[in-house]
Protein backbone atom coordinates (compact mmCIF):
# COMPACT_ATOMS: atom_id res chain seq x y z
CA UNK A 1 0.00 0.00 0.00
CA UNK A 2 2.90 2.38 0.25
CA UNK A 3 4.12 2.00 -2.92
CA UNK A 4 0.87 2.81 -4.16
CA UNK A 5 0.81 5.79 -1.90
CA UNK A 6 3.73 7.12 -3.76
CA UNK A 7 2.69 6.81 -6.64
CA UNK A 8 -1.05 8.58 -6.07
CA UNK A 9 0.67 11.14 -3.82
CA UNK A 10 3.74 11.54 -4.84
CA UNK A 11 3.35 11.76 -8.49
CA UNK A 12 -0.12 11.68 -9.78
CA UNK A 13 -1.12 14.78 -7.26
CA UNK A 14 1.97 16.40 -6.46
CA UNK A 15 1.74 19.02 -8.98
CA UNK A 16 -2.30 20.03 -7.32
CA UNK A 17 -0.51 19.71 -3.94
CA UNK A 18 2.64 22.04 -5.02
CA UNK A 19 -0.08 24.78 -6.52
CA UNK A 20 -2.18 24.67 -2.80
CA UNK A 21 0.55 24.53 -0.89
CA UNK A 22 -0.49 27.51 1.02
CA UNK A 23 -3.79 25.35 2.37
CA UNK A 24 -1.23 22.84 4.35
CA UNK A 25 0.46 23.08 7.10
CA UNK A 26 3.91 24.97 7.52
CA UNK A 27 5.27 22.58 10.24
CA UNK A 28 3.14 19.66 8.52
CA UNK A 29 6.23 17.37 8.52
CA UNK A 30 7.22 17.86 11.97
CA UNK A 31 4.05 16.22 12.29
CA UNK A 32 3.53 13.68 10.83
CA UNK A 33 4.15 11.56 13.50
CA UNK A 34 0.20 12.24 14.51
CA UNK A 35 -0.23 10.72 11.13
CA UNK A 36 1.60 7.45 12.04
CA UNK A 37 -0.52 7.39 15.40
CA UNK A 38 -3.81 8.03 13.27
CA UNK A 39 -3.01 5.38 10.96
CA UNK A 40 -2.08 2.62 13.39
CA UNK A 41 -5.48 3.45 15.09
CA UNK A 42 -7.22 3.27 11.91
CA UNK A 43 -5.11 0.47 11.33
CA UNK A 44 -6.54 -1.78 14.42
CA UNK A 45 -10.21 -0.63 14.44
CA UNK A 46 -10.50 -1.64 10.66
CA UNK A 47 -9.35 -5.09 11.41
CA UNK A 48 -10.87 -5.23 15.12
CA UNK A 49 -14.36 -4.96 13.56
CA UNK A 50 -13.65 -6.97 10.49
CA UNK A 51 -12.70 -10.25 12.83
CA UNK A 52 -15.96 -9.16 15.15
CA UNK A 53 -18.44 -9.83 11.96
CA UNK A 54 -15.31 -12.15 10.10
CA UNK A 55 -17.68 -15.46 8.60
CA UNK A 56 -14.55 -17.09 7.07
CA UNK A 57 -15.76 -16.66 3.44
CA UNK A 58 -12.62 -15.46 2.22
CA UNK A 59 -10.60 -12.76 -0.09
CA UNK A 60 -14.58 -11.69 -1.03
CA UNK A 61 -15.46 -11.12 2.39
CA UNK A 62 -12.79 -9.13 2.98
CA UNK A 63 -12.54 -7.09 -0.34
CA UNK A 64 -16.67 -6.63 0.54
CA UNK A 65 -15.58 -5.38 3.91
CA UNK A 66 -13.35 -2.81 2.76
CA UNK A 67 -15.36 -1.78 -0.09
CA UNK A 68 -17.96 -0.57 2.27
CA UNK A 69 -15.76 0.89 5.29
CA UNK A 70 -14.53 2.80 1.87
CA UNK A 71 -17.45 3.94 0.86
CA UNK A 72 -18.61 4.75 4.32
CA UNK A 73 -15.18 6.89 5.08
CA UNK A 74 -14.26 8.29 1.72
CA UNK A 75 -17.45 9.71 0.98
CA UNK A 76 -18.38 11.42 3.55
CA UNK A 77 -15.09 12.27 3.81
CA UNK A 78 -14.24 13.50 0.24
CA UNK A 79 -17.28 15.59 0.39
CA UNK A 80 -16.44 17.37 3.21
CA UNK A 81 -12.96 17.89 2.01
CA UNK A 82 -14.24 19.18 -1.11
CA UNK A 83 -16.56 21.61 0.88
CA UNK A 84 -13.74 23.34 2.95
CA UNK A 85 -11.05 23.63 1.10
CA UNK A 86 -10.80 25.14 -2.38
CA UNK A 87 -9.33 21.66 -3.68
CA UNK A 88 -9.78 20.66 -7.59
CA UNK A 89 -12.82 18.23 -7.94
CA UNK A 90 -10.34 15.97 -9.92
CA UNK A 91 -8.35 16.12 -6.92
CA UNK A 92 -11.13 14.74 -4.52
CA UNK A 93 -12.19 12.07 -6.69
CA UNK A 94 -8.69 10.39 -6.85
CA UNK A 95 -8.30 10.83 -3.22
CA UNK A 96 -12.25 9.37 -3.46
CA UNK A 97 -11.23 6.19 -5.61
CA UNK A 98 -7.87 5.64 -4.33
CA UNK A 99 -9.52 5.59 -0.87
CA UNK A 100 -11.61 2.97 -1.52
CA UNK A 101 -9.25 1.21 -3.52
CA UNK A 102 -6.64 1.16 -0.58
CA UNK A 103 -9.76 -0.14 1.70
CA UNK A 104 -10.45 -3.06 -0.27
CA UNK A 105 -6.85 -3.95 -0.73
CA UNK A 106 -6.63 -4.14 3.38
CA UNK A 107 -9.79 -6.21 3.58
CA UNK A 108 -8.48 -8.49 1.19
CA UNK A 109 -5.07 -8.58 3.14
CA UNK A 110 -7.13 -8.85 6.58
CA UNK A 111 -9.07 -11.71 5.23
CA UNK A 112 -5.83 -13.84 3.92
CA UNK A 113 -4.37 -13.16 7.66
CA UNK A 114 -7.67 -14.36 9.08
CA UNK A 115 -8.61 -17.29 7.52
CA UNK A 116 -10.23 -19.99 9.22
Amino acid sequence: IQAIDWLVHGVLLAEWYRELQSLWRPDMMDLMWLMMVGSLFYSFMFVFIFTKGYEGKGVLEGARYGFLIGLLIYVSGMLGQYAMYPIPVGMALIWLGYGIVEMVIAGIIAAVIYRK
